[in-house]
């Protein structure tokens, strides 16, 4: 393969509380390209508000090369978002980004990356992923965009992955297009040990996966519950949906998972209040009707013995740390 002229550099913007992962399952790919290729076909740069040391989510701190107001020309932009999203400061970044989106630059959102990209307008119409704790936020709070639960999305000019190691999914998917190769995807990802996952790839936490159930029946009976958490079935109605006799289906949940199934759904249930009380500001009240709960009362007496803290302690107890690490962080 001829060297192309020019190296295809990408911009990586990293905000303070990025992920450190990410950064580098979005870098190395196209490192281990170079190699493949023998020439540096791809380059990449590193960009940060005011250039310097910036922290990632664990503390370790990485020095980007440029402030955004002294970047260099890029061919493509991504942000490696922070966790939590900030609430202030974003304005600069948010002013940049419409600015290289003005160039017609190819853009890309890595984990809340995509947030920050939405909350400056540049996915209106687009379809889009970001992490699954945060999917619900996103789509929510930005109703031009179409939010999908890919482990990455490509659309046209936009560029979004869920974050965690789905960077390295999205990059040796990229890697497929001009100047690379399907074959260049395919030797960047044996050499970094990794399995090639798809534009139709979903990621999931779902408890068939966790438990990694196999059994036909407890999968269906489990997806059921998944799929009606708001307005919950009867047990009786999941067994005969998923062709078992009551019994049987009771009797395959304790042997699978050592409860009743009446447990493991509520443990369902309960589970997807921990991430609306941790990850959005929806009222008690509206998380109780979202999980299929009578009441606020009612939510929090099966959520306090099951998670330690009632729920609105939880979602302080979760607001004062945030605040501690930022302040560390700072």
């Amino acid at each position: 393969m001829q060297p192309p002229k020019q190296s295809l550099v990408f911009g990586f913007v990293v905000v303070p509380n990025f992920s450190l992962i990410a950064l580098s399952a979005c870098v190395d790919p196209l490192r281990i390209a170079n190699g493949v290729l023998g020439h540096p076909t791809y380059r990449s740069v590193l960009l940060s508000a005011e250039g310097g040391l910036v922290a990632s989510s664990d503390g370790i701190q990485v020095m980007t090369q440029h402030s955004l107001a002294e970047a260099p020309e890029v061919d493509v932009v991504f942000v490696i978002g922070p966790n939590p999203i900030p609430r202030r400061g974003l304005r600069p970044l948010t002013q940049w980004l419409k600015k290289m989106a003005s160039l017609g630059l190819p853009m890309g959102g890595i984990d809340t990356g995509a947030y920050l990209m939405a909350q400056a307008g540049l996915l209106d119409g687009y379809r889009c992923t970001i992490h699954w704790e945060d999917h619900e936020a996103l789509a929510e709070q930005f109703a031009q965009v179409i939010v999908t639960q890919h482990f990455f999305e490509v659309d046209r000019d936009r560029y979004t992955c869920s974050g965690g190691v789905a960077p390295l999914d999205l990059m040796t998917y990229l890697l497929t297009q001009a100047p690379g190769s399907r074959q260049l995807a395919n030797e960047v990802a044996n050499l970094l040990v990794v399995e090639r996952r798809s534009l139709t790839d979903i990621q999931t936490v779902s408890i068939i996966h966790q438990e990694r159930v196999t059994h036909p029946a407890a999968v269906e009976a489990l997806r059921l519950m998944e799929a009606n958490v708001s307005e919950p079935l009867t047990i009786a109605e999941i067994a005969q949906f998923a062709n078992l006799p009551l019994r049987s289906l009771q009797r395959l949940f304790q042997q699978h998972f050592a409860k009743s199934a009446e447990r493991i759904y509520l443990d369902v249930r309960l589970s997807h209040a921990r991430i609306l009380v941790q990850r959005s500001d929806k009222s008690i009240r509206e998380i109780a009707i979202q999980t299929g709960f009578a009441s606020p009362s009612h939510l929090t007496a099966r959520y306090t013995p099951r998670f330690g803290a009632s729920p609105r302690k939880d979602r302080a107890q979760r607001k004062q740390g945030l605040a501690f690490k930022e302040r560390l962080l700072s």
